[in-house]
């Protein structure tokens, strides 16, 4: 349960950064332009580079943390193979630590053995499982897709409506969104909803209103 939440709260996370992350683009373009064309290739970029950016990044830090781990594993398993009694008394000391008495500890240490060593060593010393090892290749697949995903509302926000009102209505849309991803992400952490919301929020309007200044700035001085 907890390992689906901390996936579900990735991808809260992944959703949100590419409706800013792109939102910020189209609306800077927009500010120094109406051309659709070259609001649609600046957010097409984004959502492509900041997609691949992403999961790049997520594929580092998962196969990092995959790497301590299987190593971990791998060290307890020839722990186990090199010295069966020395491990059975380590695990057996670890139950007495947590309020076993020296029998009872024992007693558990050597039934949990006998069902799956490695198992046990792996739950009680490093509060880990083999099966909580997480693929770099998933995490990297999720990421890049909760991001597109994201991207994709501030793309159809900004592309759809008639050019004199397609700013306003992107902003009002992802300022909705932010709104909705940091109240699910303060939900699932079980911290404030209204607070996290008002932050996320507060960011995006901060983001987008830079962005469209400096597109605007840009404009003026006929740059674009």
């Amino acid at each position: 349960m907890v390992h689906r939440l901390n996936w579900l709260r990735a991808g809260v996370l992944g959703a949100n950064d590419g409706i800013v992350s792109v939102a910020a683009i189209v609306v800077g373009v927009a500010g120094a332009t109406q051309d659709t064309g070259a609001i649609l290739a600046a957010g097409a970029a984004g959502l492509v580079g900041g997609a691949i950016s992403m999961a790049l990044g997520e594929y580092v830090s998962v196969s990092s943390q995959s790497d301590s781990q299987k190593a971990m594993i791998d060290k307890e398993r020839r722990e186990l193979a090199e010295d069966p009694e020395e491990e059975l008394a380590e695990l057996a000391g670890l139950y007495r630590d947590r309020g076993l008495s020296s029998e009872t500890a024992f007693q558990v240490a050597k039934e949990l053995t006998a069902h799956n060593a490695l198992a046990a060593h792996l739950d009680a010393e490093l509060n880990i499982a083999e099966e909580d090892i997480v693929s770099p290749w998933h995490a990297a697949f999720a990421s890049a897709v909760a991001f597109t995903l994201g991207a994709v509302l501030p793309m159809l926000a900004i592309l759809l409506p008639p050019p004199d009102i397609r700013v306003p209505l992107t902003f009002a849309a992802v300022l909705v969104a932010l709104a909705v991803t940091g109240a699910v992400g303060a939900w699932i952490g079980g911290g404030s909803i209204v607070r996290a919301a008002v932050r996320v929020v507060s960011g995006g309007a901060l983001a987008l209103a830079a962005t469209f200044a400096v597109g605007n700035l840009l404009g003026a001085a006929g740059v674009v």
